[in-house]
């Protein structure tokens, strides 16, 4: 099971942030089997705070290949949902960023692609749709209460279920 978490806080060829979170979904099923997705959550931005409230969700299924082939389909996605990443800064506005939350039990430790995701754990945005997933599928052998653990550990963080 693969679990990415995505965001969005700028349009893009006239689609919203929420149309771009719907069309990435729509992409990445044709990859990831069984997809299942979280509601969408508005948040306030984290680390660069001067850009406007992202649109975030989670999403999981089941990917057959390898995390470095997730990474490369991931960023395929990105760039037809509008992402250069040449244009811009770190942290800052984006149509579409996909990130791969967990693979599986995997461990991953390179240059461009480290698994599990290295701040997932400070991130309001991405623990809650995921504990929202997880509790969708009783069949996660994922332990629940470490994630439930470390959300209740964080300072108090802006999000909104919307759906």
């Amino acid at each position: 099971m693969v679990v990415l978490g995505l965001g969005s806080n700028r349009s893009y060829q006239n689609q919203s942030p929420r149309q771009l979170l719907e069309a990435a979904c729509h992409l990445l099923a044709q990859r990831v089997v069984g997809l299942q997705s979280s509601s969408l959550y508005r948040t306030a931005p984290m680390y660069y705070e001067e850009q406007e409230d992202f649109y975030n969700m989670v999403v999981a299924g089941r990917f057959a290949g390898s995390p470095r082939e997730l990474l490369d389909f991931i960023h395929g996605v990105e760039a037809q949902l509008g992402r250069d990443r040449s244009k811009e800064f770190s942290n800052g506005p984006r149509s579409m960023d996909i990130d791969i939350e967990l693979f599986g039990n995997q461990r991953v430790q390179e240059g461009d692609l480290t698994i599990p995701h290295p701040r997932m754990k400070e991130r309001a945005f991405v623990l809650v749709p995921m504990l929202e997933v997880f509790l969708q599928n009783a069949d996660l052998s994922i332990d629940r209460s470490f994630y439930t653990e470390c959300l209740e550990s964080l300072p108090h963080q802006e999000i909104e279920r919307l759906q």
